[in-house]
């Protein structure tokens, strides 16, 4: 597998190797052992799958300390862009962001450590987004930033996403109790 760091402390990107032949192509998109020989500790413990209309915005999401989550995203259908913000208060890149376009045919993998947010916009219809977690989901630790809050500035290239209640309705970033 490729690896490549990005400007967000821990925010990998991760290429996996794709076998190909006449019939198809295999490739191994987790091995707690191969994350762990090029340095990456993380064992996954739950499964997401999410699918998603043209222009649906699943803005900045995240789970609150002590039930934080880190993020092993992949699209497996479609495409999307995926965003992942610096929520860590203390952090040279707190409040900055970064767009990874994940695709089927790129077959690119994002791995987003606790303490980050993470929005995800379909670009096309049908899209099937899969995501492993380290954490379990806890309702009470579930929670969102506003998705244009004009703090963070995060250009989406959508003016009128199609959100969900928890989304339209989600603090902006100052009134929120993030606590990374």
């Amino acid at each position: 597998m490729k690896i490549t760091k990005t400007e967000l402390d821990g925010v990998l990107i991760i290429e996996p190797k794709v076998h190909r032949d006449d019939r198809g192509w295999y490739s191994e998109i987790y091995s707690e052992r191969s994350l762990s020989e090029v340095g990456i500790s993380f064992r996954a413990v739950q499964d997401n799958h999410i699918k998603s209309k043209k222009g649906t915005l699943r803005a900045i999401h995240f789970q609150n300390n002590p039930k934080s989550q880190a993020k092993l995203v992949r699209c497996i259908k479609g495409k999307v862009h995926d965003f992942i913000v610096d929520l860590r208060k203390g952090s040279p890149t707190f409040k900055k962001w970064i767009m990874v376009e994940l695709n089927a045919k790129n077959k690119l993998q994002v791995l987003i450590p606790s303490g980050f947010g993470h929005g995800v916009l379909a670009i096309e219809d049908d899209t099937e987004v899969m995501y492993k977690v380290d954490e379990l989901y806890y309702p009470e630790h579930d929670r969102a930033i506003f998705w244009s809050d004009p703090e963070l500035n995060i250009d989406w290239g959508i003016e009128a996403p199609l959100l969900s209640e928890k989304d339209q309705n989600a603090p902006c970033l100052k009134d929120s109790d993030v606590n990374y």
